[in-house]
């Protein structure tokens, strides 16, 4: 069963939605806002995203441990005719398959969390107001300084779903997400951080809470991605109502001489 590019988004759709957690950013990305900026592979059932919406294109691979070998199966297709460099996202043993064309480097296990536990979110404080392209500068100044190299696209302020706190006039924390779909009814934290100074106040959480409230009220899956040893941010997840649902490995991709 040969690989495919596919270009129909009523069938990504049906087969990213039969786990709409763990393809949250897939299913996000067949939003008009981010469908220009993608790629899709498919072999059989099994899914690959190209994103090349930033510098450096991102592969997202993602299937159940006992379907491993099938998306294995897809990537060894499609790595030959992959960019020479990109970054990635793939579940558990799929660096390896790569590695036979790639240079595999920066490699970080991370978790996907999702919201679960919506009562606990709804005894957290909740703090914040939306943000839009007029706090642009301010957001890249706090970016700057408390959260350097993160992946940011300037668009995402549009969405409407950017929360941040300020304290004497100044931004000191942000919450918001890598992709959100009504349509698709999905959405995923993202570019989280808190002034240096500012933290161990609780203030990412108020924020998180906040925007996550916004979120709910349009999706119905809030999903995150978040380092595994990030052990602090895992735990003020979980104190939101979010639980672990899969692993992944986050890493830098180099095609082999």
């Amino acid at each position: 069963m040969p690989v495919r590019a596919e270009h129909d988004r009523t069938v990504l759709a049906d087969l990213l939605g039969r786990d709409p957690v763990l393809h949250a950013y897939q299913l996000g990305d067949l939003d008009d806002f981010f469908w220009p900026y993608t790629s899709w592979y498919r072999r059989g059932d099994q899914v690959a995203l190209l994103y090349h919406g930033v510098d450096l294109p991102t592969l997202l691979a993602f299937t159940t441990p006992e379907r491993t070998g099938e998306l294995a199966a897809l990537l060894g297709e499609l790595a030959p005719v992959l960019p020479a460099r990109l970054w990635a996202h793939l579940s558990p043993g799929l660096d390896d398959t790569v590695a036979r064309w790639y240079e595999v480097s920066d490699a970080a296990v991370h978790h996907r969390m999702a919201l679960t536990d919506p009562d606990r979110l709804a005894r957290a404080t909740a703090t914040g107001e939306v943000l839009d392209r007029s706090d642009l500068p301010a957001l890249l100044d706090l970016y700057a300084v408390a959260y350097p190299g993160n992946w940011f696209d300037p668009r995402m302020l549009d969405t409407g779903q950017y929360v941040g706190i300020r304290e004497a006039g100044e931004l000191v924390t942000v919450a918001g997400v890598h992709v959100w779909s009504p349509t698709w009814r999905v959405a995923a934290l993202g570019n989280v951080t808190t002034h240096p100074r500012a933290r161990g106040r609780g203030l990412a959480g108020a924020a998180v809470a906040a925007l996550c409230a916004r979120l709910r009220a349009r999706v119905e899956h809030v999903t995150l991605n978040v380092r595994a040893d990030n052990t602090a941010a895992v735990r003020l997840y979980e104190r939101l109502g979010f639980t672990r649902v899969a692993d992944f490995t986050e890493c830098a991709l180099r095609r082999r001489p």
